[in-house]
């Protein structure tokens, strides 16, 4: 989630390829997938509850919230231990 007036909003719509790296316990996960604007009001509402924080900034349908789903992704989790493990959703 984030602002449509965000430069990171408008990167993401332009170019919906994305990749999240994390670290943790000598093992670290890549996920590789597209970015897509989920534009049901259901989302931004689903999304709010469960930050309502948020709800100072952002409101369902104010035309700035924007929620992204992630499609034709792939996980990838490494170390220098073992194989890789890799899954696709």
């Amino acid at each position: 989630q984030t602002g449509l007036v965000k430069d990171v909003a408008k990167q993401m719509l332009a170019s919906p390829k994305v990749e999240i790296c994390a670290f943790k316990d000598g093992k670290w996960i890549r996920i590789a997938a597209e970015a897509v604007a989920d534009e049901r009001i259901e989302a931004q509402e689903s999304l709010l509850d469960d930050y309502p924080s948020l709800r100072g900034r952002y409101q369902p349908g104010d035309g700035n919230n924007v929620v992204f789903k992630l499609q034709n992704a792939t996980a990838t989790i490494s170390s220098f231990t073992s194989e890789p493990e890799t899954w696709t959703f």
